[in-house]
């Protein structure tokens, strides 16, 4: 117990780091998401030809994106769901894979099974040295 007491600063700090790393785990579960890295998503359109649906702004989209994604920006992603063919699977890529995560409880709140995001968004596409279209 006194080693408990003594070292109260250091288990804090200890428990909050440790909360910290965590997070992204678990906020990933907790909506649902389901994200592939740049190879899971390479397999994905391989193998079953997903829709690939880009969710940033359109001007971001304008200066480059991923060969035949569709723009549907992440605000109006619930409202232009219909857009999307319904037995296809769908990727959701946007810079970074963070908005697309959040894209992905979006369309499976309304009602689609096969929606993934891509890991590290069109950042860690073009990283990993796959084509872009630009203008």
């Amino acid at each position: 117990m006194a080693f408990v007491t003594e070292n109260i600063f250091l288990i804090a700090i200890a428990l909050v780091s440790g909360t910290m790393l965590l997070w992204p785990a678990l906020a990933g579960r907790a909506s649902g998401a389901a994200s592939l890295d740049v190879l899971g998503a390479t397999r994905l359109i391989n193998d079953k030809q997903p829709v690939v649906v880009d969710v940033r702004p359109a001007a971001e989209f304008a200066n480059g994106h991923m060969r035949d994604a569709k723009n549907i920006p992440l605000e109006e992603l619930e409202k232009r769901a219909s857009e999307i063919p319904a037995k296809r699977p769908v990727l959701l890529t946007c810079a970074t894979g963070m908005s697309s995560g959040r894209g992905v409880g979006k369309l499976k709140a309304a009602g689609r099974d096969e929606v993934f995001s891509l890991a590290g968004g069109l950042n860690g596409w073009t990283s990993a040295g796959l084509p872009v279209v630009r203008p």
